[in-house]
């Protein structure tokens, strides 16, 4: 969740004028920042999860699932329960939280009011006991949640609701489309929570837009689908507000399901991964290596295959946020010539990463955006102000940006004790890794933020992605991996893993050798060397490589072409490996080989086999991914028919399936077992 603040908003023609003020005075907090904690050194990795939740109200008699606008009634209740209170609170948004004895997990509002968003008490070590208490946490949270709902309320994990914006009442209680600040045809402004920024962003992207959100989704052209289809519910007759020409203007396209507000995309639920490094070489480090793995895992988290009451034919969320929150203008999208904008910018300011930032050894020019937008004059600036020339650069693209919510009380006095600036268009570029500077007085480091896995129904599933993700920056600092590759095939990789189904039948760009030219020990690391035959021999690539390669991997050619380095995978070959001479190892036989190296007990290594088998299982094809497992349960429903659409009694009855799972993770009956298998034999 962004930066929440108070105060008077300014609307987007006010907001303009000072946006060149906000952007100055975000660099020199920065430059505070980097001048006061560029040394900061912690002892070791933590990190933390974020899951959220929809919460919906079920209605048995009347068989339908609607959306709860509760939001505000729930916090409100988990801030005011005494035993809670008793264990030192839960809700920092409304109440000061203390740590007494086992810390409980916090709860945080969301954009949309039918969302929560819970995280740990305290951060996560990368000790085992962390790990494994990572999974009973979150059902705890969920336990809390569901504690001080109504009885007729749960806490779901799915990414979207898959009638938001459908026609009928998909909220309760129940308000009609429309409002001042979306405009939009199928979403009421109070289903947005009220807090003044929530609001203020969507009108101001709006109103600098000059037009509403145009959200596109490809439907699933099932027997008998519409064709061509023609999203029934537009209606093209609304003269309600100017942008209700949008629609007549060709907003709504042939063949997609149409949406209007942000809504449709800051209201989907997902599960991101906050990483504290030992200090920002580290951090550094995680963000460039971690960036390829985003669209891998952003495809094999993949839950997202029903919108607006229709079956789409993607799978994943990514492009539709990033669609509901465009704020580029007709300039800017080079629908028009340049003549007021500065310049035409490729990417909504939700998108894949632009740039790499680590000062690496292994980091080539090569591998950098040859196109990539910067504000000259704020690189100019941070250079001036002794930030090097990777990390200066990467901010001066995120400040190409406007700040889109402005409090009038900020303009007075530049503080350079607080962050609120340039939190105001960092915390407003969502892209798929974020670069967290350590905030002013606490004793936080330098954090890096994995933002593209997609949330997972169960809490066993959620943990096992979250665990995977940590064993894996493990791995990346103990054997110095490299996984770079031109930043521009990340970006062709993410629009890959829209596709559906695309575990199995796409492949993506990828490394093939990921292992230094030469064995080294990383600061801060377990000092553990590239992973040789005694260690990787949990698959069967590592022997011959090893064999091959005299213990090491091949060297890559320093000079040779960049397009040599990598090639087109499966999700399969970049999780499981590739069994062949000189094949790349894949990402779980890697975190097995860390595992080895550090002495786990057999009980605990057989807990996170669980999870690492999970996560293999999905890579492979033998489990499905959510989206798979939805789009099937929406097609064999028995009152589907065949036409794409999702009625009130699929939806319902998803929603009960949705929830026995979650109770029973695939252990109690057959119901999710494609998803999760037998639990007791994915070890």
């Amino acid at each position: 969740m962004g930066l929440l603040a108070l105060g008077t908003p300014l609307e987007w023609a006010e907001a303009k004028k000072n946006a060149n003020h906000v952007r100055e005075w975000g660099i020199e907090q920065l430059l505070a920042v980097w001048q006061r904690a560029k040394g900061k050194e912690r002892d070791a990795l933590l990190w933390g999860d974020e899951v959220e939740y929809l919460v919906v109200n079920v209605d048995d008699e009347a068989r339908k699932v609607t959306l709860s606008l509760r939001q505000a009634d729930i916090l409100a209740d988990l801030a005011k329960d005494e035993e809670l209170v008793k264990q030192g609170g839960c809700v920092p948004a409304l109440q000061r939280i203390q740590k007494v004895g086992a810390v409980l997990p916090t709860f945080h509002p969301e954009f949309g009011r039918f969302m929560l968003e819970a995280t740990p008490g305290q951060p996560w070590g990368i000790g085992l006991k962390d790990l494994l208490d990572v999974e009973p946490d979150m059902k705890r949270r969920r336990d809390i949640a569901k504690d001080h709902m109504r009885p007729n309320e749960f806490p779901i994990t799915l990414t979207t609701f898959p009638r938001l914006g459908a026609a009928g009442v998909f909220t309760s209680p129940f308000f009609p489309p429309g409002g001042d600040k979306l405009r939009s045809q199928f979403l009421p402004d109070e289903c947005i929570n009220p807090h003044i920024r929530f609001p203020t962003l969507a009108a101001n992207i709006r109103t600098r837009r000059g037009r509403k959100v145009e959200i596109n989704v490809p439907i699933f052209r099932d027997e008998k689908t519409a064709w061509p289809f023609r999203d029934p519910t537009v209606n093209y007759d609304l003269h309600k507000y100017p942008e209700d020409d949008d629609v007549r203007h060709g907003a709504a396209k042939e063949n997609c399901i149409y949406m209007d507000a942000m809504g449709f995309g800051m209201g989907s639920c997902c599960l991101q991964i906050t990483f504290q490094a030992k200090n920002i070489t580290e951090g550094r480090r995680l963000y460039d290596q971690l960036s390829p793995l985003g669209p891998i895992m952003l495809a094999l988290t993949a839950a997202t295959p029903l919108y607006k009451g229709f079956v789409a034919d993607t799978d994943v969320r990514w492009n539709q946020i990033s669609a509901a929150v465009d704020d580029r203008t007709p300039e800017e999208l080079g629908e028009k010539p340049l003549r007021e904008d500065r310049w035409r910018i490729p990417k909504s300011r939700y998108g894949s990463n632009s740039t790499y930032i680590s000062e690496d050894s292994h980091l080539r020019p090569e591998y950098l955006d040859p196109n990539l937008l910067v504000d000259e004059d704020i690189k100019r600036r941070l250079i001036e102000g002794h930030m090097d020339e990777p990390l200066a650069t990467h901010f001066a693209h995120l400040f190409i940006r406007d700040p889109l919510v402005i409090f009038k009380e900020d303009l007075c006095t530049l503080d350079l004790e607080k962050t609120d600036h340039f939190e105001n268009l960092q915390s407003t570029n969502w892209q798929h890794m974020r670069f967290k500077p350590p905030p002013q007085g606490e004793n936080i480091g330098w954090r890096v933020e994995f933002r593209p896995m997609e949330i997972q129904i169960t809490d066993f599933e959620n943990a096992a992605f979250a665990v995977f993700i940590v064993l894996v920056t493990r791995a990346i600092l103990s054997f110095d991996l490299n996984f770079y590759m031109p930043i521009v095939k990340v970006a062709d990789n993410m629009e890959t893993a829209h596709t559906r189904d695309a575990v199995l039948t796409e492949k993506f760009y990828f490394r093939k050798n990921p292992f230094p030219t030469r064995h080294s020990k990383l600061n801060g690391s377990s000092g553990s060397s590239t992973p040789n035959q005694s260690q990787n021999h949990s698959h069967s690539h590592s022997q011959s490589q090893s064999q091959g390669h005299g213990g090491a991997s091949r060297p890559p050619s320093p000079f040779g072409p960049v397009e040599d380095e990598y090639e087109r995978m499966s999700i399969g070959d970049i999780i499981n490996g590739q069994d062949c001479e000189g094949g790349f190892p894949g990402l779980v036989p890697l975190v097995e080989s860390y595992l080895n190296s550090v002495n786990v007990d057999v009980e605990a290594r057989c807990e996170l086999a669980q999870y690492l088998n999970l996560i293999k299982r999905r890579a492979s094809g033998e489990l499905w991914t959510g989206a798979k497992w939805i789009r099937n349960f929406v097609r064999t429903h028995p009152e589907y028919a065949g036409d794409s659409v999702v009625t009130e009694g699929i939806n319902y009855d998803l929603f009960k399936a949705v929830h026995s799972i979650t109770q029973s993770e695939g252990m109690a009956d057959e119901l999710g077992r494609e998803m999760l298998g037998h639990r007791g034999s994915l070890v």
